[in-house]
């Protein structure tokens, strides 16, 4: 469902010419101790500003003994309540979208300098449902993930495939150029702000998920991209997370694999125990 709308068929053939060099599926080998989970909630289109501001409420103690990084992802409605709530605790706010541009005549977007001002800290990038329902590419993807980083957000940056294109083998190729199209001009620096989200589309909102193995694969897959591109210290630096329907009953198990370092949840993280279960999860791990 969505295959075309985000990555044509005709760029399959495109696809293959990043995995010329690939043919082996050697793995950088790397120390997940050294790298920070981060657990990041997705709200979407949910919680009015007084909604959020109960939710909120109850993930603050929820979370407040976490080690890994909590990050809450809200609508734009709900990003004032959201800083004004979690400020001096220990979870971070993020957007769900941004525009690349600075300013403009751009009816209904929102630019990475009023996120800034608002206090926000993280935005999502390139989300499958972006991809698929508002006609975002990989290269629109770029350029937000540009912007973003250039007004000092940090990014998760999601990539993933349609059930269509895992069934024809192709994810491999398919999450390797995005990761290298959205990545273009990133600076090594500037991927001490980026998170990169494996984010199956097939198991977005659907109760499917990704086996713990799948998953795996693809996390380090992902990883050995962004070492090609930065090199090994970065590589091993660079948190890689799952999302795809991930919850309080498959958290620890998805979380146990060495190349997955978290995960940006979707319908969990709008209850407050579920997503303290998965937190919890990361912060054994």
């Amino acid at each position: 469902m969505g295959a075309a709308a985000f990555t044509p068929p005709h760029l399959f053939f495109l696809c293959r010419q990043f995995v010329n060099s690939y043919e082996g599926k050697e793995k950088i080998t790397m120390d997940k101790a050294k790298r920070k989970a981060i657990i990041a909630g997705n709200w979407k289109m949910n919680k009015t500003a007084s909604e959020a501001a109960v939710l909120v409420d109850e993930l603050i103690p929820a979370v407040k003994d976490a080690t890994c990084e909590v990050v809450i992802c809200t609508p734009f409605t709900d990003l004032v309540t959201a800083v004004a709530k979690t400020k001096g605790t220990n979870i971070h706010v993020g957007a769900e979208n941004v525009h690349f541009e600075k300013s403009g005549a751009f009816t209904g977007e929102i630019s990475a300098d009023m996120l800034v001002d608002l206090g926000v800290e993280y935005v999502i990038v390139g989300h499958s449902e972006r991809r698929q329902y508002f006609a975002e590419t990989d290269q629109t993807v770029n350029k937000r993930t540009l912007a973003a980083l250039n007004a000092g957000l940090k990014v998760i940056l999601c990539v993933g495939e349609s059930l269509q294109q895992r069934e024809e083998g192709v994810t491999e190729e398919l999450v390797r150029m995005q990761t290298k199209i959205a990545l273009r001009d990133v600076t090594a620096e500037q991927m001490e702000n980026v998170v990169i989200a494996y984010e199956p589309v097939w198991a977005i909102g659907t109760g499917k998920t990704a086996t713990s193995d799948q998953a795996e694969e693809v996390c380090a897959q992902i990883r050995k991209v962004v070492g090609e591109l930065y090199g090994e210290a970065v590589a091993e630096a660079t948190t890689v997370q799952y999302g795809g329907s991930m919850n309080a009953k498959n958290c620890e198990e998805l979380l146990s694999k060495k190349d997955v370092d978290g995960g940006l949840i979707g319908g969990a993280s709008l209850k407050a125990p579920d997503f303290a279960v998965i937190v919890n999860a990361a912060t054994k791990g």
